[in-house]
């Protein structure tokens, strides 16, 4: 299978090409590069092809012989999503489901889209399924719902979409992170060995580690059409729902002399805990190899080996917002996110 994925330079697409490419498929990324600057260790035998490209300007040329894309070249969390809002709808909303007309249009079978848990905002009562109701509390949120509608409005015996919504994601990257949860303590545990929590860490988030999510993908676009089309999965698994507060206290644990303080409850109101019966009962092959400890221990092992200094946990590669202040505040980017031509 020819597969076409986007955001091959991001945390989550510098991963998942190398394991397409060892189950015998054929890789072609795209990129617009806004985030090349974040390469933390050399993670990865192989690299895929990559288009440097802005997905609001691929062609139905671009998506020749392709036979599978997965879409994840979006603008990445909520900081970032508020950073221009307009601009967020433009990429994440129209520009994605722009993307999957094309690829209905060249013939395209496979659509997996990589949605997010963050659709059900603020969830009191129990573990949200994939039919519960979405309560986006943000733009990328709202987004995330939007392209699910619009794109599975496209479905037909041709053209398979599949919604894969992913829980919080971790662990290491060679195109790491450290604007996510789990991440950002670990960062905060080694470098300062203080973890002060702003709030009393009772919301609940659901984690999953950036190679699970690979693995989805990869049963998603190897398993029988008819189990995934026009299909919904929440992606990570049930007993990795954890409160803040637990988060904070596995990162204290395996950062020997780390301290731990917490604080009042913080303005962020989001809390769910998720259901994943759905993805470990029908999709085949799937199941976590991962939960926070094993995170935790992976990027202590990590730190330790590169010898990870302050100036490199608060690099603005590894932060989605810093990088994009600083490419706007340089102008190399313009008011519409498109790189600017010297």
């Amino acid at each position: 299978m020819k597969v076409l994925v986007t955001g091959t330079e991001g945390y989550l697409g510098s991963l998942l090409p190398p394991l397409l490419m060892e189950r015998g498929h054929e890789v072609l990324g795209v990129d617009t590069g806004f985030y090349k600057a974040g390469w933390l260790f050399n993670g990865t035998d192989v690299t895929a092809k990559t288009l440097n490209k802005d997905i609001r300007n691929i062609t139905l040329k671009d998506l020749q012989d392709i036979d599978a894309i997965v879409h994840m070249a979006e603008l990445s969390n909520d900081p970032t999503g508020q950073l221009s809002p307009t601009i967020t709808y433009d990429i994440n909303h129209h520009g994605s489901v722009r993307l999957a007309k094309l690829a209905k249009e060249a013939g395209i079978r496979r659509f997996v889209y990589m949605s997010s848990c963050s659709v059900y905002g603020v969830a009191t009562e129990g573990d949200v399924t994939e039919e519960s109701p979405v309560n986006p509390q943000t733009a990328y949120a709202e987004c995330k719902t939007l392209v699910e509608r619009d794109v599975m409005q496209l479905a037909d015996d041709d053209f398979s979409p599949t919604f894969m919504r992913n829980a919080t994601a971790f662990g290491a990257s060679p195109r790491m992170r450290f604007d996510i949860v789990l991440n950002n303590l670990a960062g905060l545990a080694w470098t300062s060995k203080e973890i002060k929590m702003t709030s009393d860490g009772t919301p609940w988030r659901p984690l999953v580690h950036a190679l699970d999510i690979c693995k989805a993908i990869v049963c998603a676009l190897e398993a029988p059409r008819d189990i995934v089309h026009k299909q919904i999965f929440n992606v990570g698994d049930t007993a990795n729902n954890y409160r803040v507060r637990e988060i904070a206290e596995i990162i204290a644990d395996v950062f020997t002399g780390c301290q731990l303080s917490f604080g009042d409850n913080g303005a962020d109101n989001r809390s769910y805990r998720v259901s994943f019966e759905k993805i470990n009962n029908m999709l085949p092959g799937f199941k976590c190899d991962w939960n926070a400890q094993l995170g935790a221990e992976q990027l202590f092992k990590l730190f330790s080996q590169i010898d990870m200094t302050e100036d490199t946990f608060l690099f603005r590669g590894f932060t989605r917002l810093k990088q994009l202040e600083y490419l706007i505040r340089t102008q190399q980017i313009d008011k519409d996110f498109f790189w600017q031509k010297n």
